[in-house]
């Protein structure tokens, strides 16, 4: 591996532990700017980069924090694409990337620009799970990787069952069951975020 893709390799590593850190950030932010109106039961998490009663502030901080997590996520799925070697996990994080550019499409359309707002809503907690199975599978086959492919997975199927009621069915407990999928996504991209950097440090 050149100097110049160890590097790319580690800047890689880097955005996977922070997107998800800067994202969460943000929406807490918005949430501390919602507490008058906010409710985990009654709200899904994309009311605060919506029309009021979320404020302005609110919106603004939700939707720039998916944007720039997802810049910053697209970047840590392309150094993840050029690490993996097997097919069905170049597959996998493909898909992963296809999912980060729906995000930051939800911050980007927020509530206010209609339809395409669920569109790309429903595009991120489907295809998410998706690349965790693809991803986590073969590294199931791998003595040195079991242990990561089969907590990819765990998290894949944990992201479903906290997803699937949004997609599927109407619930008034949005917000908790996004949040769930949101934590799993973050904790699996911290993860690999950190065995992406340490893998740079290898070579």
């Amino acid at each position: 591996m050149s100097k110049k893709q160890v590097v790319m390799q580690k800047i890689a590593g880097i955005c996977g532990i922070i997107a998800p850190i800067i994202a969460l950030s943000f929406i807490a932010l918005a949430i501390s700017y919602s507490l008058s109106w906010f409710s985990w039961t009654n709200n899904a998490l994309s009311d605060l980069g919506g029309p009021p009663p979320a404020t302005a502030t609110a919106a603004v901080l939700f939707n720039s924090g998916l944007i720039i997590g997802g810049i910053l996520g697209m970047m840590f799925a392309v150094g993840l694409m050029y690490n993996m070697r097997k097919q069905i996990e170049s597959i996998g994080t493909f898909i992963l990337f296809l999912a980060i550019v729906s995000l930051i499409a939800v911050g980007v359309f927020p509530e206010t620009a209609g339809h395409i707002h669920l569109y790309v809503s429903v595009a991120f907690f489907a295809l998410f799970p998706i690349s965790l199975f693809f991803i986590g599978a073969p590294m199931t086959r791998e003595p040195t990787e079991r242990c990561l492919g089969f907590v990819t997975l765990l998290l894949g199927v944990f992201a479903i069952i906290s997803a699937a009621p949004i997609v599927l069915v109407s619930v008034d407990d949005v917000g908790i069951h996004e949040l769930l999928a949101v934590l799993s996504g973050s904790a699996w991209a911290i993860v690999f975020g950190v065995k992406l950097y340490k893998q740079s440090n290898l070579n």
